[in-house]
């Protein structure tokens, strides 16, 4: 019998900017009686890095561009927020009435540069200054500090993965996906290895971390679960050093994105 699994921290505070996650999270560990483990994963939700980082902005402190005007009209969005979208994208791929597609400036294609107000603490109650959150600057920069300061702290070797929803082309609902990752490959690739009659696997690569960020977004949940971190036990994954930027397809190899929208 194979066996893995999840754990999910409840017991994690309100991140607010400049908290030490790392240390909440080992207090969060001591309290639900929980050591880590020789080659547990660690799995944390993007919001509580950002909110750590200091990825938050209020909507008042943003002056739209001309640009933004346009394409929030367009969008149907609050032109603030349309200006922090294309701030964090390197392109604009597709638009409908309450979407806007980009690819983000870390890579990948994703709604709204990821940029979200779920699970933010507002201050006030006026609408027109809300406060968002933005991803990470460096996600995998974030996984590979939070897995050195969980490692000093349990004295045992680990792999952090930081996972964000995501939804997909062709198919309904979002998912959790790696957005940054230290300690694990984040894409294996068996083109090569045999199945169990001998045949040599010809195109199979599988998204490793993908695979993983979307078993602990089954107990994070997208609401007032309040599950930000899971611990997975037990797998045997494929440990590497790779960022998860490598999951990022290159357009040269993407048959399906479309060129950039002109927004001129």
């Amino acid at each position: 019998m194979i066996r893995v699994e999840l754990l999910g921290l409840t017991d994690l505070p309100l991140v607010r900017p400049g908290d030490d996650l790392a240390a909440l999270i080992a207090a969060a560990l001591d309290r639900q009686g929980l050591a880590l483990a020789a080659h547990d994963l660690v799995v944390v939700a993007q919001k509580v890095v950002s909110k750590a980082e200091g990825r938050l902005v209020r909507l008042s402190s943003v002056t739209p561009s001309p640009t933004a005007e346009r394409l929030a009209a367009q969008v149907e969005k609050d032109p603030r927020l349309v200006e922090l979208i294309l701030r964090e994208s390197k392109s604009v791929l597709r638009v409908r009435p309450g979407l806007v597609i980009v690819e983000h400036r870390l890579g990948f294609v994703c709604a709204n540069a990821g940029i979200d107000r779920s699970n933010i603490q507002q201050e006030g109650s006026d609408a027109h200054d809300e406060t968002v959150a933005l991803l990470p600057l460096d996600p995998d920069a974030s996984a590979a500090a939070l897995r050195r300061a969980l490692e000093a702290r349990d004295g045992v070797p680990l792999a952090v993965l930081i996972i964000d929803s995501h939804g997909r082309a062709f198919r309904e609902g979002i998912v959790g996906v790696a957005i940054g990752c230290s300690g694990v490959a984040p894409v294996i690739d068996k083109r090569g290895d045999p199945d169990l009659l001998g045949y040599r696997l010809q195109v199979t690569e599988i998204g490793h971390a993908d695979e993983i960020a979307s078993a602990a977004s089954l107990l994070m949940g997208q609401a007032d679960e309040g599950v930000p971190v899971v611990v997975m036990r037990g797998l045997r994954y494929a440990r590497g050093e790779e960022p998860a930027r490598r999951i990022a397809r290159l357009p040269a190899r993407d048959l399906f994105r479309p060129p950039p929208m002109e927004l001129g």
